[in-house]
């Protein structure tokens, strides 16, 4: 399982777990499935029963890359071949800048530190010179961050003190590892291309309920069967894609849409996670970002079944946060019914950055919230069951907006037959649809390898 302990903080969830049961292997009785060379082709797998302990063998980045599967002959039975993500992007062992020792998280979260953390803030933003010690935003995270430290601080503590009981964190320094997480230049190539030729193909109907493409063992697809309608493996295997010379993985059970909102269907659970917009993005010109006003303008309530549960990633930006609450799910006609956080650990329990940090913070928010409406509800209680506030605990993973998932720890308040959706979400997993330019994006083969035991 991918949640490894649950506490009433929240849960300590082990991501990369997570992903290696999403089911990651491929059958085939005719070719090594990373033989593949056709433009679009897809071949089957067999079942596949996952094991949380599954370890992913680093490779060296001084040459080309192998093939990163395992083909495991069974007699009288096709060849298999089973794919595990690379452990090396989860391989967070120490915090990425030092914290001071009587600042660690070990050492409790006694509330005198509260005012210490204000008085260190007063002396670093002084050698500013200016004569406004803080500014707006830096007043609004101040306080904001006042009003949730102690619960991140403590509700964390608890649940690394339960990881390092079980060993599914360990407190030591003695084996730091020292690989590079080098990701293979390639990865990803071709994606914008593609999102550039859906911009030519016509929109599909509104009113066709039936725009899916069910992969099976074809060998050729058009690329505009899966840049127009919402591609889809039905099946209990997982497949392999190979879009504009690249190969993706597409695990069993689940469903993608590589282009913009276009195919009408309604959900029970909606997971967003915008691209804000912030000053480091449009320096950086990592990736494209949306206005406030667009991000209004996602047609939520035209995909919201009634009573639809809606999960929004935020950022520690204030002024996000309080659009999210007080203008975009009021524009969606969703009441706000609780705010967790999700906190960054090292494989010792560490926060990855301090916890008092002026810059970054080591953790993040969603917002949860509920289409207002009277029929049956998606949630199993009444809508007051759902917990104000929870932590989801993890190590992250060193891949950028590589978010953990969420199935599990949703799975507690909804049932288990709803119709799942991420907007804008950049990997796949069974039972939920995904969508968004970069849907396959950790999807490349080459963020997998073979298990480390086989």
């Amino acid at each position: 399982m991918s949640v490894v302990h649950r506490l009433a903080a929240g849960w300590l969830v082990d991501h990369l777990s997570f992903i290696n049961q999403c089911g990651y292997e491929i059958c085939d009785s005719s070719a090594n499935p990373g033989d593949a060379t056709l433009d679009t082709s897809v071949t089957s797998a067999g079942d596949y029963h996952a094991n949380s302990t599954f370890a992913a063998t680093s490779s060296s980045r001084d040459g080309p890359i192998p093939s990163p599967g395992h083909v495991i002959e069974t007699e009288g039975k096709a060849a298999r071949t089973r794919y595990v993500f690379r452990e090396e992007f989860f391989d967070v062992s120490k915090p990425h800048i030092a914290v001071a020792p009587e600042k660690r998280l070990c050492q409790g979260c006694p509330e005198v530190i509260i005012w210490i953390f204000f008085f260190y803030c007063l002396l670093i933003l002084q050698k500013r010179k200016r004569k406004c010690v803080f500014n707006p935003g830096e007043l609004d995270a101040l306080e904001y961050h006042s009003k949730v430290r102690k619960l991140i601080c403590e509700g964390t503590l608890h649940l690394v003190q339960e990881g390092l009981k079980s060993g599914f964190l360990h407190c030591t320094t003695a084996e730091l590892s020292c690989r590079k997480n080098v990701i293979p230049g390639h990865i990803g190539c071709g994606l914008a291309e593609l999102c550039e030729m859906a911009k030519q193909f016509p929109a599909v109907n509104e009113s066709d309920h039936q725009a899916v493409r069910v992969l099976d063992d074809e060998t050729s697809i058009p690329e505009q069967d899966l840049l127009s309608c919402v591609t889809e493996n039905s099946s209990n295997y997982a497949k392999i894609v190979v879009l504009m010379g690249q190969k993706y993985l597409v695990p069993p059970k689940s469903s993608f849409l590589l282009s913009d909102i276009s195919y009408k269907k309604k959900y029970d659970v909606i997971v967003i996670d915008p691209p804000w917009e912030n000053k480091s993005v449009k320096r950086s010109n990592r990736y494209s970002y949306l206005s406030s006003w667009q991000i209004k303008q996602i047609p939520v309530p035209a995909l919201a079944a009634p009573n639809c549960l809606v999960v929004t990633w935020v950022t520690n930006r204030q002024k996000h946060l309080r659009f999210v609450k007080d203008e975009l799910y009021p524009h969606w006609s969703v009441k706000t019914l609780a705010e967790w956080h999700w906190v960054k650990i090292t494989k010792a329990g560490e926060f990855v950055l301090p916890l008092d940090s002026l810059h970054k913070k080591p953790y993040e928010v969603l917002v949860l919230g509920r289409v207002q409406g009277d029929v049956k509800e998606v949630l199993r209680k009444s809508e007051d069951v759902l917990p104000e506030h929870k932590l989801i605990v993890s190590v992250p993973c060193s891949l950028h907006s590589h978010k953990p998932p969420l199935t599990a720890v949703l799975a507690e308040f909804i049932k288990s037959d709803v119709e799942c959706l991420e907007l804008f979400a950049r990997n796949l997993q069974p039972g939920w649809t995904s969508w968004g330019n970069e849907v396959l994006k950790f999807q490349h083969i080459d963020y997998f390898t073979l298990p480390q035991n086989e």
